[in-house]
């Protein structure tokens, strides 16, 4: 009888741990959930308006109704790893010059420093500062917000493939991304399935990619920079993109790719030094071609005006990326001008104007700015080494000069290439060439 009573006291005590347990669990949790905005020490300065002061704070917190919220310089969130660090969740919200720290890391989860939600129509993301493992500012289904002037950092602890994008974008239309600083994050700016929003002057460095397009149409990518990125501009599945007065620096595999792109502008963009397995952002070396433009199944795009140069290979058509408009641009001191496997010939010559080539070996005798002699920058000899890349190691023999010359004294068994009927013969000026300055942040 005793032993059946102690038992049962056992039993018991057992559950009334779990029930503890439970309850401590549920609580933990309660707590890690968000706080209204409204807890913080907030200022009122006017109607709707609050002011944040100096000092830091703790914790994950959303704003649930319209307000413009200002920081004192000094005023940090810190969010202690967890969740966002701040939820924007009402429609004509502003945050500005606000400091944004340690949120959390499960990007499944979407941990942000920033996560405007969906029914934020309008919100204004201002001169803020954000340094974290998850996404930088997440805009997440909404209409015509503005992240302006914001710089961000991803955390270098953290895989380059683990960490959060800075900007993202997820069908949203109407956005300005305008003005940003970012680095060390996996993507700069990621735009999924997003139409209508435009990004200008961001500076996007030390990433994956700076910026990259995913199924979204009918945008404007305008005077932005990538440095030391895998990827400068990754721009797949999508059409009417304006892409223009951007400039690539010391990117890794591409400065500009396009992939299944179609009746899209490239114009006035700057793509230097793209080098053979450079280090990118994240430090890891690959050992693909740096190619300053590739073209991957894209038809019916106008690539002109823009200056490609000291990079591995300028100009990369594969996959049938035909009927493209190429005329105005420079290629300039690139190991190779271009690579192209096709069965017609491209002319890229249009009303009577090509293409300025570093390599041009024509003359012009009557003194009209455009060669006399046609440009052919490939040959069966170049088919030969792309079909067969041990080939290169005879690059220099006395067996592939002749195959060269050969090529050269009999012109019909040339394969179909690349041709410029009148290529110009003084390399394009424009204010885009002069250096950049470095950012301040």
């Amino acid at each position: 009888m005793i032993k059946a009573q102690a038992i049962d006291r056992l039993r018991r005590l057992r559950v009334n741990l779990w029930i503890m347990g439970t309850a401590l669990l549920f609580t933990g949790v309660a707590q890690a959930a968000p706080h209204a905005i409204t807890t913080l020490p907030l200022i009122a300065e006017g109607e709707g308006q609050w002011r944040l002061p100096a000092g830091e704070y703790h914790g994950q917190f959303t704003i649930d109704t319209s307000m413009q919220l200002r920081c004192e310089p000094g005023a940090v969130i810190h969010a202690q790893g967890q969740g966002n660090a701040l939820t924007i969740a009402s429609a004509n919200v502003a945050v500005e010059g606000c400091t944004l720290r340690d949120w959390g890391r499960d990007l499944t989860a979407l941990d942000s420093g920033i996560f405007i939600a969906s029914h934020a129509r309008d919100a204004v993301v201002r001169n803020n500062r954000l340094a974290g493992p998850g996404f930088g500012i997440w805009v997440d289904a909404t209409r015509d917000v503005s992240v302006i002037g914001n710089d961000i950092e991803g955390d270098t602890t953290v895989r380059s493939q683990d960490r959060g994008n800075a900007i993202h974008l997820y069908a949203v239309s109407g956005a300005r991304v305008i003005g940003n600083h970012a680095r060390h994050t996996r993507d700069g700016i990621y735009i999924d399935t997003s139409n209508g929003n435009r990004l200008e002057g961001n500076v996007l460095e030390d990433l994956r990619y700076g910026v990259h397009y995913m199924f979204s149409h009918d945008n404007q990518v305008i005077g932005n920079i990538t440095r030391r990125t895998r990827t400068g501009y990754a721009l797949m599945q999508s059409r009417q993109l304006t892409v223009i007065g951007n400039r690539s620096e010391q990117d890794e595999n591409y400065g500009i790719l396009m992939n299944y792109i179609t009746y899209s502008t490239l114009k006035d963009n700057v793509v230097v030094g793209v080098r053979h397995g450079s280090a990118g952002g994240d430090g890891m070396v690959s050992g693909a071609e740096g190619k300053a433009l590739f073209i991957y199944n894209s038809l019916f795009n106008a690539i002109e005006n823009n200056h490609f140069a000291d990079s591995t290979l300028g100009i990369h058509l594969t996959a049938g990326s035909e009927d493209n408009r190429i005329v105005g641009n420079a290629f300039v001191d690139n190991q190779q001008q271009v690579k192209y496997v096709a069965v017609r010939t491209q002319e890229w010559s249009v009303d009577g104007r090509g293409n300025y080539w570093s390599d041009y070996l024509g003359w012009d005798r009557d003194g009209d700015g455009l060669g006399d002699v046609a440009y052919e920058p490939n040959d069966n000899v170049d088919r030969l080494i792309w079909l067969y890349p041990q080939v290169r190691l005879l690059m220099n023999s006395p067996g592939i000069e002749l195959l060269r010359w050969v090529q050269r004294l009999f012109p019909v068994i040339k394969s179909p290439g690349v041709q410029d009927s009148h290529p110009l013969m003084q390399l394009p000026t424009r204010a885009l060439l002069a250096p950049l300055q470095e950012p301040t942040s």
